[in-house]
């Protein structure tokens, strides 16, 4: 049995990975700005522990102390239309709350230290691109999102020096629970979905089963340090992926989604669903990491079966 701290617990990622360490026999321990609303979500097989103000202070070392691994969730939503408070509140969720993490991590005794951290990271590290494969050696984009994610990330690489960090930058999971697949769905059921600003710009996806199994894999795989590209192997583009999705439920999916439009209901938030990037998992891949659910279509039928 190994004792994991998840923090981020709640969201789509965090319930169905508590589920899953559960679920083999670990103790987890869930690190939230709500502890009773995390017992709520979680169930009583989760220990759930207060961490109110992660961007002002760090995360109870009683929760950390004597871990196995952490796994770092922890970050405001992204899919809210982008007002200056909410890229400041994206950004600080990020990079205060990891920084603050990383002090605890380094006030612990050598001997009471977890030996990981997996800390969790985003796409977005690349930027907006053309169709060219992005795997984890690509250059960071110039972007507000980029930006964001190397700074996240550099606060996760502060911890190197006393234990294991990897850093996972996760595509668009596909799960009904939440996410876009989510937001999507409605519109789709009615017939009334189809390709984005073009349809041509590719999106990097990840069923949430593999997401768990690829946390997993991270977390227990000595070899899994820096930067892992947690995405499908075969990314589709925006096109493909709506028809895949309107096949899935047997609706069309002919309808286009003018970039203005997006624009104008999202802000700069809506240039994440116009542009697009071929990001592909090559380090899972070298590691020997085996997906699931590879491609899109079976992908969204199995997550659309659980729903």
């Amino acid at each position: 049995m190994r004792r994991v701290v998840v923090t981020g617990a709640t969201g789509t990622i965090g319930t169905a990975l508590c589920a899953a360490l559960l679920d083999r026999g670990d103790h987890v321990t869930a690190l939230s700005r709500n502890a009773e609303r995390a017992r709520a979500v979680l169930g009583n097989r989760v220990q759930a522990l207060a961490w109110p103000l992660p961007t002002e202070q760090p995360p109870p070392s009683e929760a950390l102390a004597g871990c196995d691994a952490v796994v770092h969730l922890l970050g405001e939503p992204l899919d809210q239309r982008w007002t200056e408070r909410a890229k400041a509140e994206i950004r600080d969720s990020r990079v205060r709350g990891t920084r603050s993490l990383v002090q605890a991590l380094g006030q612990l005794p050598t001997d009471a230290r977890p030996r990981v951290l997996v800390s969790q990271s985003a796409t977005g590290f690349y930027g907006p691109s053309d169709d060219r494969e992005l795997d984890e050696r690509a250059a960071a984009g110039g972007d507000f999102l980029a930006g964001v994610v190397q700074a996240w990330e550099a606060e996760a690489s502060a911890a190197e020096s006393i234990l294991r960090v990897a850093q996972t930058r996760t595509g668009v999971v596909l799960s009904t629970r939440g996410g876009a697949v989510a937001s999507m769905l409605p519109f789709f059921r009615l017939g009334l979905g189809g390709p984005v600003a073009g349809g041509r710009q590719y999106l990097s996806w990840i069923h949430i089963d593999d997401v768990v199994d690829g946390l997993r894999f991270v977390m227990e795989d000595s070899r899994a340090t820096g930067p892992v590209n947690l995405t499908s192997p075969e990314p589709v583009t925006n096109a493909e992926f709506s028809r895949a999705l309107g096949r899935a439920l047997h609706r069309p999916a002919v309808l286009p989604v003018p970039a203005l439009a997006l624009r104008l209901l999202y802000g700069d938030m809506a240039g994440i669903v116009t542009t697009g990037q071929r990001v592909v998992p090559q380090r899972l891949l070298d590691l020997g990491f085996q997906f699931r659910h590879p491609a899109v279509e079976p992908a969204l039928r199995d997550v659309l079966s659980a729903s």
